[in-house]
């Protein structure tokens, strides 16, 4: 008869996640991008520098950004319910996933204003647009700095990163245009540089984007290569087949993994279900990056008791 078992682990999100870690960080960086974004859109207008109006537009959106990523954070430790059995975590994925698509539409937008910008245009005061491309270059340098660690353990604090790399590149950018028109004269550098700021937003946009469909499609977390998996598990003593495996991950820093093992009856009689389950466990946690892990042992033959039972 087969025996489920979930090693060690609840499906709530008691732990945290791990965003969560880094809220102190996040909200700093908030307010950071809150005042720089105002900064800029008044050096913008007294520039009349497309640039900066773009990395300002850039920088709401960041804020926007920022502040959806702490509600998510805020629900996602949340504790689980009866109904909700891993409580709101996913509430982070949903977050980056409108990142994403904010990212994108600023993006786009910047792009079309810089095109209408060559047919229309405008005297720009470079050395205004000096000074306050260098106060929003160095104040995304320390936004960078706080969630520079965060950002390699959530996707949700990755897509902050990201959005702040971008402006601190767009803020560079600026500089570099300013310079040019404050030197040559020459405006057309204003929307050049709002096209370039516009192109270091998408790319690593889709590139988020595309993780966290993974995450919402439910594909194998990244580096857990599944065929890998299985032949570990078979290549355990008396584990005779496995199917039914699964593995996804719910948020950033928590993957889980299920699978049906059919293991023989003279194993399971000479050491019993809980050392093969402690041996199932052991042996993922030494190989992959998946702890959380829910597994099903059956006898020969039943997993076609149980296609009988389902049709």
């Amino acid at each position: 008869m087969g025996a489920g078992h979930d090693h060690g682990h609840t499906h709530g999100n008691s732990g945290g996640t791990a965003a969560a870690a880094h809220m102190g960080r996040l909200r700093i960086a908030l307010c950071i991008t809150v005042g720089i974004m105002i900064v800029q859109i008044i050096g913008g207008i007294a520039a009349n520098s497309l640039a900066l109006v773009a990395d300002a537009a850039h920088m709401a959106t960041d804020a926007l950004g920022l502040g959806m990523a702490l509600l998510a954070i805020h629900f996602a430790n949340r504790p689980a319910s009866v109904n909700r059995t891993f409580g709101y975590a996913r509430a982070e994925i949903l977050a980056a996933l409108a990142n994403c698509l904010l990212l994108l539409g600023v993006g786009g937008f910047v792009l079309y204003e810089a095109v209408e910008r060559f047919f229309t245009p405008a005297d720009t005061d470079g050395g205004l647009a000096i000074i306050f491309g260098v106060i929003g270059l160095v104040a995304n340098m320390v936004s960078l700095s706080l969630l520079m660690r965060g950002q390699k353990e959530s996707l949700n604090v990755r897509g902050a990163f990201l959005e702040v790399l971008a402006d601190a590149l767009g803020s560079a950018t600026v500089i570099v245009s300013a310079t040019v028109i404050l030197l040559t004269g020459w405006t057309v550098a204003d929307p050049i540089a709002s096209i370039v700021i516009g192109l270091m937003i998408v790319p690593r946009t889709v590139k988020l984007l595309r993780e966290t469909l993974n995450v919402l499609l439910e594909a194998a977390p990244k580096g857990v290569d599944m065929e890998e998996v299985r032949s570990h598990i078979l290549a355990l003593p008396g584990v005779e087949d496995v199917h039914d495996l699964h593995a996804w991950t719910i948020t950033s820093g928590m993957p889980v993994l299920s699978a049906h093992v059919v293991v023989s009856a003279e194993l399971l009689d000479s050491i019993g279900h809980e050392k093969l389950l402690h041996d199932l466990q052991g042996c993922l946690g030494d190989h992959f990056d998946v702890e959380h892990c829910t597994f099903q042992l059956e006898p020969g033959g039943h997993a076609d008791h149980e296609a009988k039972v389902c049709h």
